[in-house]
């Protein structure tokens, strides 16, 4: 399959690679291969949904790297007005390392979304559901919500919101447009920014004081995640530059658990998966098959955007398979 090939293959899948709309590939900062579908232009951005988590952990690099915390600081020393609900004990020991795993511990069995995402505040309202009876037992569960806590943490040790870290210590450096909160968080504003197919603006989704939704929401190009993927391939350095420290990139992609079936036995770090246990290969991996896909074997990265299309998770097997071929 060549370039032609592949741009054909795409523009008529009526399968999972139905809802493509961009794939942009970097080797060493540049960019060797770009293609858009659906009328998508290349700087028209999308909501990447769950590869927000591994920009957040990028995020939460910077603020270490900027001694803002460690990773084994107490949730709850960033909140110290918080007032604990009666009984609970265990949301005193879970720690900013826990939420980057997903091995915090949660109260109930399902994601009080309604509750948080109808609430004037997302973070406060996340922590009524940090904790539970059972402990920190270290075992997985993956939890959006959850990673809202990381943002407030963020905001709270720096002194500043999310999206102007962004701006200033990743976005703007990697050449990445500055982005802006969305701005509007009603319940049919946010069926509509999930399931509209249309391009979207440089704009991160955000809660209404305008805390950006750490787990979803953050919209860019494949071409932004290519890059973003060229930066993590080689230790935070992108252009010449030292965007983040090559310590952390190493801490955030090293894998420190096991996932099950659900999952596709990958291995997970710091909101980054390691697909496979033999191949330097590492993701950020989002819902719709959006994904940020870095190999060191090979030296390349690659970002695939998607609109919203159900039971599509990632795009690995279809990266390693046809895009590289191709590239």
């Amino acid at each position: 399959m060549n370039k032609n090939d592949l741009h054909q293959y795409i523009a008529e899948s009526a399968g999972n690679a139905g809802n493509i709309c961009q794939i942009c590939a970097f080797r060493d900062g540049e960019n060797i291969y770009e293609d858009s579908w659906r009328g998508y232009k290349s700087d028209d951005a999308v909501n990447v949904n769950s590869v927000t988590k591994g920009v957040m952990a990028i995020l939460a690099g910077i603020a270490v790297d900027k001694g803002y915390f460690k990773v084994d600081d107490k949730v709850l020393d960033y909140f110290p007005d918080y007032q604990v609900k009666r009984g609970e004990k265990t949301i005193y020991d879970v720690t900013i390392r826990n939420l980057l795993t997903m091995t915090a511990p949660y109260k109930g069995k399902s994601e009080p979304w309604k509750k948080v995402c109808t609430s004037d505040d997302w973070t406060r309202a996340a922590l009524d559901f940090l904790g539970g009876r059972k402990g920190i037992t270290g075992e997985f569960r993956y939890a959006t919500l959850g990673i809202q806590i990381l943002a407030g943490i963020i905001e709270n040790a720096s002194g500043e919101k999310c999206i102007d870290l962004a701006n200033k210590y990743l976005f703007l450096p990697l050449g990445i447009p500055e982005h802006f909160v969305h701005g509007n968080s009603s319940k049919e504003d946010q069926f509509d920014f999930f399931m509209n197919k249309g391009p979207r603006k440089n704009e991160w989704y955000s809660d209404p004081k305008d805390t950006v939704t750490a787990g979803w929401g953050l919209c860019l190009t494949g071409k932004d995640m290519a890059k973003i993927g060229d930066m993590v391939l080689h230790e935070g350095v992108f252009d010449g530059k030292q965007i983040i420290s090559a310590e952390w990139i190493k801490e955030m992609i090293s894998p420190r658990i096991k996932l099950g079936r659900m999952f596709g036995y990958m291995e997970y770090g710091y909101l980054w998966y390691k697909p496979s246990r033999d191949k330097e290969v590492y993701a950020a991996i989002g819902d719709s098959g959006n994904i940020i896909y870095i190999n060191k074997d090979l030296n390349v990265s690659v970002g695939i955007t998607g609109t919203f299309k159900p039971r599509i998770f990632d795009r690995v097997e279809f990266i390693e398979k046809t895009v590289l071929s191709v590239i």
